[in-house]
């Protein structure tokens, strides 16, 4: 396994940030219609407004499986769109009705809109009628409760194909305590994915990180090798 060079803890202090500190209130004060209101209200730090660069990256150089990909929690559908082409749909899964709105929207025209799609489905509840060969999870796996990461990781299994590829932005790795975002860690992921059958194929350093993630992000990508993992 390619490894980066090392996990750092750095002092980011995400909390200084006043879209995040929104954000935690709107969801202090209404856990469960939280992320609804989020979009509402138009406090989505983690929307770059733009593909991530990573993405747009393992796309220009062939570096992601063909197939079905799924990326959940997709928001306003960036990299979905980014991702698509003749050799690869994918589906774009939110909880949020006004995220597959606003994703709806701002894909309408795009060439490639046979290519994917845009459901507003839950992530732990969803039964699609295939399997995928790609899934992509970003800001998501950071977003929920840490104490949901063993149900992340089983979703993970049960939606990927025997060899299909998990591909995880490990965002953020910080000392910081509470979120979301949740502070995460390589171990976090490693806790839940390796034990059900995945391996990790190699992690690394996000250099394409924005510049607020710099230092503070890796790019992992897992593979499942057990069908049915005993649990």
């Amino acid at each position: 396994m390619e490894k980066g060079s090392g996990e750092k803890l750095e002092t980011v202090n995400l909390k200084n940030i006043p879209e995040l500190n929104k954000l935690q209130q709107l969801i202090n004060a209404d856990p469960s219609g939280a992320w609804e209101k989020r979009w509402e209200l138009g406090i989505t730090p983690w929307d770059l407004g733009q593909p991530t660069p990573i993405v747009l990256h393992l796309q220009q150089h062939g570096s992601l499986p063909n197939g079905r990909a799924l990326i959940p929690g997709c928001g306003t559908g960036y990299d979905v769109v980014a991702m698509a082409s003749l050799e690869r749909y994918v589906v774009g899964l939110d909880i949020s009705e006004n995220a597959i709105k606003k994703a709806k929207e701002m894909s309408f025209s795009s060439p490639n809109a046979n290519c994917f799609a845009f459901l507003k489905e839950d992530f732990f509840t969803w039964c699609p009628s295939e399997l995928f060969d790609l899934i992509f999870d970003y800001t998501f796996f950071c977003a929920i409760e840490p104490s949901m990461r063993s149900a992340w990781a089983k979703r993970m299994h049960e939606l990927l194909k025997l060899d299909g590829e998990l591909i995880t932005m490990i965002f953020p790795i910080t000392d910081r305590v509470g979120g979301p975002p949740y502070s995460v860690s390589v171990a976090a992921y490693e806790e839940v994915l390796c034990p059900i059958g995945f391996r990790p194929v190699s992690i690394v350093d996000n250099n394409l990180a924005t510049a607020s993630r710099q230092g503070i992000e890796k790019l992992g990508r897992w593979k499942k090798l057990v069908d049915k993992p005993s649990l």
